[in-house]
């Protein structure tokens, strides 16, 4: 789910989707003219409006430019500049919207890159004053630091970590705790905006005044308004009585209900809900509330969805905080993208309810819940029922729900799903049978979805199997989405239920709403705006739910790449649904992004670490998808294909950090689109000196490890700054010792003279010549020592031999193949397949003995890119057996096989996860490794480190890859305590390190756990 844009939409002729119609007044560039000469900072490029033409929703909709706001008065004269030049006005927050409220022509208004201070935080009122920028989840960790956790921002929606409170106010946001706390609306006290004729008011809980006592003009505005208001509830007070807020998420339409006399003509809640159509919110006044003493989430399983929500008016008896709801889909996709253990501890079922029950003890809430449990069980619908008390565990079953919206775009079957009938709501008293109809409706369209959602308060979020690439397959939708329309309103609900109505449901609002009350909808907007330029055709005169679907009108284009892009269960699909429905390889994955934004979000796993460095649309992964989906539609801004120079710019700072492979809910793995991209960009072209300098280092290496000593030496002189230079490396670094060839070998033949604890001897032998194995047995292990521990750090290698001889494991080094990395990471993708394939029959020795990859990124070049790359069943082979040699600890341990370190195991450790080992091999698994080694405190830095291979030595990446340390990094080490180790199993990690700390060290978890037991 995802309610987060301040958002406004904008028109078009139908099937055209960058056509205008004919009732839309012709944008010139004049107001770019009027916006620069007043100092607003705009960005007209082409790349950025198509960064700027979605949003989370189905629908594509270039701008004509977008404006970053620093101040009030930049929008202001942003207003003025469209007004006068008869230019739409779109609003956006962090641009989520599911509902396509955050897209449109005309200027798109981003107060999310400046306009997001924190004002202040009254603890005694309970209130605090915003911009409209704020993250949600930002306002809320500010306001418990501020209060000492006393007091806490309510609403938050599953994408509070990138959505904004203005994107609230526009959509009415909610959130898990709505059955609490209720909407963006029941804690909204003042909202401050800017009409379109450049007044600045304030509405209140009780009218609307001028911002500025001291502006006439807007004082007389404030007194027009208000008189113009008053009538309108006036001429209506029975149609606002019987029609609107009649159930919890009754969200569609406007809230004008609020300006009746027994609302106390409330002009700040009529305002929220109206998505950017009346007026620009510059800020706000929103009322805080309690934070719990105590909380318990109960995890309930049910057979089906449907008997879920039977269940629901027993949960609401117990006065729970939330009531959220997942289906079975949600949770194997999770399994399926980020391992078996991402979702543990769920109940038996196939639905599940997470049920969130607080008060003043602890005792009293596990009595609470133990009496839910046990209502339930009398009801006769429950499967199996938990209590989870552990706050880790709370927090990653909650993330399933919340990442609910993208797990369900892209399932494990391979089915993909869409949002345009995603936010219905009903009473909770009819959701089951408001569900049990649906699924008929759904059954006869032969579609099929995957529900989730806010239970609780009756809002049911479901992505449908929707074919929105072919014209019947469009004509379901439209007929489906009418058909859903008048389902929910016989059940007495609403189209909306958080998201809006927008482009995907406002075209429907007269099946729900009398003739009477649209038209004061549409009354209550031209009083707001007369000129009908912010946000034109949403709520009021809007266009076909079908017009302008972003994936209508990709060209049937084969695009070739080298890595085998093929969708799980393509083939399947394709033979049910004909080959219409299935778009080319390379435009089913790039057009993986659906714009949920977690990308954008600044904390919370890895991605994306080139937004948090910069904060610039262009630098998120949804930023470089968006141009990535444009190039496929052969938009003009991009219209040159693989030799996109817009393209090429937004794929410039991305780390290939892989780390959106995992955090991203929709899977999208831009570090493998920028290779491919930059495999066919940089075709029969020169490229950046670096890819020859660092995506060639294996084969420097190779020569340089001979003469070590010499190459050291200059380098230490001034000929290695121009060395750097010629390189295209940056001179703020110090460039890593060689080491001498063969260095490794003499440390694998120390270790093999490594002594078992017991006594027993371990074996490990080097097989740099390419020997064939002697063969293999249970406890026989692969060791692969890759380039970067060969060519840097050789001592490494030894420790990781003595470890798995330590183990009681027969170690074979393997040394004489290369898993292409470098070449990888800089597009270089035809030398990276021929080593990939030389690896591959290598390694292939037909046993299922585990291959232990030392450098975390060499082990995921190994398990993920090798068999993209080289799709054969021996790459296959290979690649399942590939551990990172963190993994293989895992394993060893619990296995109680981990022989005692020679050294004692530091008490303490910062954990610098490698972004690859993070995406290929979990989140998790160092800190479970030092954990298993017995390591009292680990602390993570969440995030990447910011060299990532060969970006952070790139001159010209060198500053943002040290502004990516300082977002989490180079805090942890300047907190950490003096004798704290760094574990950093990546190279790049350990080079950050030593750079950044002058006497932390990183170190390798084979040097933690080294039995240091070698004998001459």
């Amino acid at each position: 789910m995802n309610a987060a844009s301040n958002s406004a939409t904008s028109t078009g002729s139908a099937g055209a989707p960058d056509s205008r119609s004919a009732t839309q007044p012709e944008i010139t560039t004049p107001v770019l003219t009027r916006l620069r000469d007043a100092g607003v900072e705009v960005d007209a490029s082409e790349r950025s409006t198509s960064e700027y033409a979605y949003d989370a929703s189905n629908y594509r909709v270039r701008p004509l430019a977008v404006v970053f706001p620093r101040t009030v008065q930049d929008v202001v004269a942003t207003v003025h500049a469209c007004v006068d030049s008869r230019t739409p006005i779109v609003s956006r927050g962090g641009g989520t919207s599911m509902a396509g409220n955050a897209v449109g022509r005309g200027v798109v208004v981003d107060f999310s890159r400046h306009l997001n201070r924190i004002r202040r935080v009254d603890r005694e009122a309970g209130t605090v004053d915003v911009e409209p920028g704020v993250v949600l989840a930002t306002l809320t960790r500010e306001v418990e630091v501020a209060t000492d956790g006393q007091l806490t921002f309510a609403p938050d929606p599953s994408s509070k970590n990138r959505a904004t409170v203005g994107g609230a106010i526009g959509n009415d946001a909610c959130g898990n705790h709505s059955v609490r706390h209720g909407r963006t609306s029941d804690h909204t006290l003042e909202i401050d905006v800017v009409t379109t004729d450049g007044a600045r008011l304030t509405a209140t809980a009780a009218g609307l005044r001028a911002t500025e006592p001291g502006d006439r003009m807007a004082v007389e505005r404030a007194e027009e308004l208000s008189r113009e208001l008053r009538a309108l509830a006036h001429d209506h007070l029975a149609a606002f009585r019987l029609e609107l807020g009649q159930i919890p998420r009754q969200v569609s339409g406007y809230h004008v209900q609020n300006l009746l006399p027994e609302k106390g003509f409330n002009v700040a809640r009529a305002l929220v809900g109206s998505e950017g159509t009346c007026a620009l919110v510059v800020g706000a006044r929103m009322r805080l509330v309690p934070k719990p003493a105590s909380a318990l989430l109960v995890c309930l399983g049910y057979g089906t969805v449907v008997d879920a929500a039977r269940d629901v008016t027993t949960i609401l008896e117990f006065s729970p905080a939330a009531v959220e709801g997942t289906d079975r889909a949600i949770v194997e996709t999770m399994h399926w993208r980020r391992g078996p253990d991402s979702v543990t501890g769920l109940p038996e079922g196939n639905a599940w309810l997470f049920a969130d029950l607080d008060g003043d003890t602890e005792e009293a809430v596990k009595a609470q819940a133990h009496e839910l449990l046990a209502r339930l069980g009398e009801n006769g619908r429950l499967v199996q029922g938990i209590a989870v008390p552990d706050p880790e565990e709370r927090a990653n079953l909650w993330r399933v729900r919340e990442d609910g919206a993208g797990l369900s775009s892209r399932l494990a079957t391979g089915g993909e799903s869409w949002p345009g009938w995603e936010d219905s709501a009903v009473a909770p008293e009819n959701l089951a049978n408001y569900l049990a109809d649906l699924r008929v409706l759904l059954g006869d369209y032969d579609l099929d979805g995957v529900m989730y959602g806010h239970f609780g308060a009756g809002c049911i979020h479901i992505r449908i199997t929707f074919d929105l690439r072919t014209g019947p397959g469009r004509d379901v939708y439209r007929n489906f989405t009418r058909d859903a329309a008048h389902l929910v309103v016989r059940h007495g609900g609403s189209l909306s239920g958080e998201h809006g109505d927008g482009r995907a449901r406002s075209a429907l609002l007269p099946i729900m709403y009398s003739p009477e009350v649209l038209g004061a909808f549409a009354r209550f907007r031209r009083v707001w705006d007369p000129t009908g330029l912010l946000n034109p055709g949403s709520i009021v005169g809007p266009e076909p739910i079908d017009a302008h679907l972003a994936l209508q009108g990709v060209p049937d284009r084969q695009w070739r790449t080298s890595f085998d892009l093929q969708p799980v269960g393509a083939t399947e699909t394709a033979r049910e649904s004909g080959p219409a429905a299935q778009p080319d390889p390379w435009v089913h994955a790039v057009q993986g992004c659906i714009g949920v934004g977690r990308c954008r979000a600044d904390s919370g796993g890895v991605m994306c670490p080139s937004f948090r460095a910069t904060r610039d649309e262009k630098d998120s992964t949804r930023g470089r998808a968006r141009v990535l989906q444009d190039m496929v539609r052969g938009a003009p801004s991009v219209a040159e294909g693989w030799r996109s120079e817009d393209v090429r710019e937004v794929l410039d700072l991305c780390l290939s950090c892989k780390a959106c492979a995992t955090d991203c809910p929709a899977g999208v793995d831009m570090a493998t689109y920028k290779s491919e991209f930059f495999d066919h960009y940089y075709a029969r072209r020169i490229r950046p000196r670096s890819h020859y300098s660092l995506g060639w280092l294996p084969r420097w290496l190779a020569l340089a490890g001979p003469i070590a000593p010499l190459v050291n030496a200059v380098l230490a002189t001034p000929l290695g700054k121009l060395a750097a230079r010629l390189g295209g490396l940056t001179t703020s670094r110090e460039l890593p010792t060689f080491a001498p060839a063969g260095l490794w070998r003499a440390e694998v033949a120390r270790a093999a003279r490594s002594v078992r604890l017991d006594g027993s001897e371990g074996v490990a032998t080097s097989r740099s010549d390419g020997d064939p194995s002697d063969g293999a047995n249970s406890d026989s292990a692969v060791l692969f020592v890759d380039t970067f521990t060969r060519g840097f750090r050789p001592e490494v290698a030894g420790a990781a031999a003595r470890v798995l001889a330590g183990a009681g494991e027969t170690v074979e080094c393997m040394a004489d193949v290369c898993c292409g990395l470098t070449w990888i990471s800089t597009g270089q993708l035809g030398t990276a397949k021929k080593l990939l394939t030389r690896a591959a029959a290598e390694l292939d020795d037909g046993t299922d003995r585990p291959i232990v990859v030392i450098e975390p990124s060499c082990a995921a070049a190994l398990r993920k890119d090798l068999p993209e790359l080289v799709p054969t069943e021996q790459a296959q082979r290979v690649a399942r057996r590939v551990r990172s040699f963190a993994t293989h600890v895992v394993a060893l341990a619990g296995e109680d096989r981990l022989a005692e370190p020679a050294r004692p195991v530091p008490r303490r450790a910062v954990v610098q996860t490698h972004c690859h080992e993070y995406s290929v091999f979990g989140p998790a698994t160092q800190r479970k490794a030092l954990a298993a080694a017995g390591v009292a405190e680990v602390s993570e830095a969440h995030g990447c480190c910011g060299v990532a291979g060969n970006f952070g030595f790139e001159a010209e990446h060198y500053e943002v890859s040290m502004n990516v340390a300082e977002t989490s990094l180079a805090p942890a080490l300047r907190a950490a305590a003096p004798d704290t180790v760094v574990l950093t199993d990546g190279f790049s990690c350990a080079m950050q390190v030593n750079h950044l700390h002058s006497t932390a060290h990183g170190t390798h978890l084979a040097e933690i756990l080294d039995p240091g037991t070698s004998t001459t």
